[in-house]
């Protein structure tokens, strides 16, 4: 793997064992809580929750399927939320009356799943749940419920493993702790 993510990189928060460890439990538990559903539908949040997405899916072992949604609540090249909401790219199932689960990769202030959950409960689905990889509560804002959390982490500028840095570095195996002085160094 290329090495040029190592300048950017403070430090290793989550290793690749640990994630793949903590995904393959959260797969288990949801198999468990949805044992009798027989139309659960996964709806990841683009960009950033695909990886997570795909290799929870392998551990649900239950029929699924799966849709997309692209929403932000951060402007085009923004490290920050503006805190207003806009969805980019609508799913295409019809989840009136299914068993839903949001897939994301982090939430922090919330914005955007508030306006996802809305949206999405105004539809009718039969219920309504949250997973995200990675949980910042210290940073919400607005009140969510997040029924499934892979790891609660401190306000650290994170990366990998699906989030992005400017849109690179997606496909690190590791979620990693952004050097902010080198980014702002243009390192």
């Amino acid at each position: 793997m290329p090495q040029s993510h190592k300048k950017l990189l403070k430090e290793v928060l989550i290793d690749e064992e640990t994630l793949r460890n903590r995904v393959v439990e959260l797969g288990q538990t949801i198999t468990r809580d949805y044992a009798d559903c027989k139309d659960l539908l996964l709806i990841c949040i683009l960009k950033g929750g695909v990886m997570f997405l795909c290799d929870l899916a392998r551990h649900i072992d239950i029929p699924h399927s799966m849709d997309f949604m692209a929403a932000s609540s951060y402007g085009i090249g923004a490290r920050t939320s503006t805190g207003t909401v806009r969805i980019d790219m609508d799913i295409t199932s019809h989840i009136q009356d299914r068993h839903v689960l949001i897939v994301e990769d982090i939430i922090d202030s919330g914005y955007t799943l508030h306006f996802v959950m809305q949206t999405l409960q105004a539809r009718k689905p039969a219920s309504l749940k949250l997973c995200t990889l990675l949980n910042k509560a210290s940073r919400r804002e607005v009140d969510i419920t997040v029924d499934y959390v892979g790891f609660e982490i401190e306000n650290k500028f994170v990366f990998g493993y699906g989030l992005d840095l400017d849109e690179k570095y997606r496909n690190l195996p590791f979620i990693g702790v952004v050097d902010e002085e080198a980014l702002k160094n243009g390192i």
